[in-house]
């Protein structure tokens, strides 16, 4: 399969746009930016939100549109860059409104609205104001199979949100992934929205696959080993809130004792680790139960 990183050099800089503040964005401005990735395939972000799209023969694939200045935003990029393309598609990562909303900004009526099938009964059952999707899979689709490119939605089950997919970008290698694989930075907070044991086998499943590089939904592009170590954070934040559950601490006592020292350069660890450290132990004592269980001593009320 072909790789393209040859072509780096083709694309135009990085265009950072400030976009005017709005009554709902708090006096904040909102800084913008379109940068290439690979071959057709570029990043483009909004403040803290990252998301893609791919320029192909017959139009543009657009994932998240985010929310609806973001998605204006981007429609005249679009237009402006590629004049008479329209876009083919548009891909929702997962359900969760700060992903899915400004739809209508971007879609037209010939425009397919894809997501996997949970991701859309969400929408529907709790009355988003947003396009609802037109396609839907369970599994496994591929988009664009006639052209010499293909994007490949997977579900690999329970991570966050719902209906929450891998998409691969081919023949780039490239991997996208929104909220629940995050380069370079912690998970957001308590972990609200997440399945964290979901998280750790999704991301399992993800590192099988071939791909050179990774772009998230929030915070940096990189690498499969920058996945790899990221899986490992996941891994020691459960594994030590666990084992402090069985040992029968109190969650203040674990939050001393899960140090996670080794991943002390991410973003965001002095403010977060503590809320990760609340949010791990939150699941598995309100969804696995395991202060339930007899074999688990009851932890003191402070240690």
């Amino acid at each position: 399969m072909q790789h393209h990183s040859a072509t780096w050099a083709l694309f135009a800089p990085v265009l950072v746009v400030s976009a005017a503040p709005t009554p709902a964005s708090a006096q904040e401005e909102v800084s913008r930016s379109i940068e290439p990735v690979a071959q057709d395939l570029y990043r483009w972000t909004s403040g803290s939100y990252r998301s893609m799209f791919l320029v192909h023969e017959d139009g543009i694939v657009v994932t998240d549109p985010l929310n609806a200045e973001a998605a204006r935003w981007l429609k005249g990029q679009l237009e402006e860059r590629y004049p008479g393309k329209p876009v083919s598609h548009l891909i929702y990562s997962h359900d969760h409104p700060d992903h899915t909303y400004g739809a209508s900004e971007l879609a037209d009526e010939d425009t397919l609205v894809v997501s996997q099938r949970l991701a859309r009964n969400t929408l529907v059952e709790t009355k988003a104001q947003t396009l609802v999707p037109t396609v839907v899979f369970d599994e496994r689709m591929t988009l664009l199979p006639d052209w010499d490119q293909e994007i490949r939605l997977r579900y690999h089950g329970s991570n966050n949100g719902r209906g929450s997919i891998s998409m691969m970008f081919r023949p780039q290698n490239v991997l996208h992934i929104v909220d629940w694989v995050v380069i370079g930075r912690l998970p957001y907070r308590n972990l609200k929205g997440y399945d964290l044991p979901g998280m750790i086998e999704s991301t399992r499943q993800v590192l099988e696959l071939d791909f050179d590089r990774f772009v998230g939904g929030h915070a940096e592009m990189g690498h499969k080993d920058d996945v790899r170590r990221y899986l490992g954070y996941l891994e020691a934040l459960h594994d030590g809130v666990r084992d402090g559950i069985l040992a029968g601490h109190s969650l203040d006592r674990i939050k001393r004792d899960v140090a996670l020292s080794d991943y002390s350069d991410l973003a965001h660890f002095e403010e977060w680790r503590e809320l990760n450290i609340e949010g791990a132990y939150n699941q598995l004592v309100d969804g696995a139960y395991m202060l339930m269980r007899p074999d688990v001593p009851k932890p003191p009320d402070s240690e």
